[in-house]
């Protein structure tokens, strides 16, 4: 699958996935509201959970903001529900099995572990203002910092100029 270039500045590339539930949801319904995207590798692994948790813990300063989080990995929706009910994640995750969305997006690629490469989701996260458009993109984002730096961005308070965050 070819990867497209993604830039803070372009339009997010709109898609439909299933949410835990199994119902279809489209990225261009949140116009309107801020989007924070993030793509993770898989549900209730000790990082993913960090980030989601993160994000959790924050949810009411993200929504604050005019804001929505939005995870989404491989993973299905039985995983998502699992994940979702464990960890009383208050926001939509989907599903992406064949990591379409995710390529679109550039979090899937080159991986490695203990030196070996394989293909896989690198870590991401974007935000998407309330018109559709990309204000901040980090690729291979510490699942830690992941939701601070996003809320950061929300709050205006980093840069988020295209030279620093493009792949």
């Amino acid at each position: 699958m070819m990867t497209k270039h993604i830039q803070v500045g372009m339009t997010a590339p709109d898609f439909t996935l299933p949410d835990a539930d199994g119902k279809p949801v489209k990225l261009s319904s949140f116009h309107g509201k801020k989007v924070v995207l993030y793509f993770y590798p898989r549900d209730d692994t000790p990082g993913c959970t960090a980030q989601a948790c993160g994000f959790r813990d924050r949810i009411d300063e993200i929504e604050e903001k005019n804001a929505v989080v939005i995870g989404i990995s491989p993973d299905d929706a039985s995983s998502h529900q699992k994940f979702r009910t464990k960890y009383k994640l208050p926001f939509i995750l989907l599903s992406d099995p064949d990591h379409a969305v995710a390529a679109t997006y550039g979090a899937w690629g080159e991986k490695s572990f203990m030196g070996k490469k394989f293909q896989g989701i690198i870590r991401s996260h974007f935000m998407i203002d309330e018109r559709g458009k990309l204000v901040d993109a980090r690729i291979n984002v510490k699942a830690k910092e992941s939701p601070a730096l996003a809320l950061q961005t929300l709050a205006g308070k980093i840069d988020s100029s295209p030279e620093r965050h493009t792949r």
